[in-house]
């Protein structure tokens, strides 16, 4: 099933469930969401604007609380479903030592749309891993893969990103376009704002900050807490 039909089928479930800054925080469609990809439909690389993962680029950020976050796309790829995906290690640390390690996988299909098939993440303490849980796989124990970033991105578009019933339900909705912010890097203009939420975390929303050419720049906590992700420093592929 491609995007375009996909997109039908949410944006159904999720019509006149809120306003237009309010998350669908129930989407309405009872679990019954399903998603079929050809491989066929998939590219080698993930070169979307507003995410480009090409091979070799390198982000760091800066967290409330002290840590950092080092977000590398690798050389490495996984077969899932048929798809090859692309690896991006996503590694947090505080004073130096690992907070959680994370390898996600990607993949852009032929209209540019970025997908989302999973993750391996444990989280430690004291040097030692105390918990895997979030780790997912798209066609593992009904977890389905979802839309991470949208080709077109547009207004009022909402759509799961991930779904592992009771493990991982992140969903998504496009709030706003043409934002502008600061952040250490540096400033920027003509920012796509998306609107994140969990079913499983009903009370905390999240706003992202994506820049066309560099990717995500800025996260926020809005809801149910409170807390800055910044851009630190961003690397491409030498």
């Amino acid at each position: 099933m491609r995007l375009t039909k996909l997109v039908v089928v949410v944006g159904l479930a999720l019509a006149g469930c809120g306003g237009p800054d309010e998350p669908v925080i129930d989407p309405g469609d009872g679990g019954q969401y399903s998603v079929a990809l050809d491989p066929a439909d998939f590219v080698a690389d993930i070169d979307n604007p507003w995410m480009p993962f090409i091979q070799g680029h390198r982000w760091l950020y800066r967290v409330d609380g002290g840590q950092r976050i080092e977000v590398v796309v690798t050389h490495q790829t996984r077969t899932i479903l048929g798809i090859t995906a692309t690896v991006v290690r996503d590694t947090e640390t505080q004073g130096g030592q690992p907070v959680e390690d994370t390898f996600d996988w990607y993949a852009q299909d032929r209209d540019g749309n970025v997908w989302y098939l999973g993750e391996d993440t444990k989280e430690y303490k004291n040097g030692q891993v105390v918990s895997t849980a979030g780790s997912w796989e798209a066609g593992v124990d009904g977890a389905l893969a979802g839309v991470i970033m949208r080709a077109d991105p547009r207004v009022g578009d909402a759509y799961r990103q991930e779904y592992y019933r009771g493990q991982a339900e992140d969903m998504a909705k496009i709030l706003r376009t043409g934002a502008s912010e600061r952040v250490p890097f540096r400033t920027f203009e003509g920012l796509l704002v998306t609107q994140e939420w969990s079913p499983l975390e009903p009370k905390v929303v999240e706003e992202k900050y994506y820049a066309k050419g560099f990717g995500l720049v800025l996260e926020k906590t809005v809801r149910g807490g409170s807390g800055r992700t910044e851009l630190l420093s961003y690397q491409a592929a030498p």
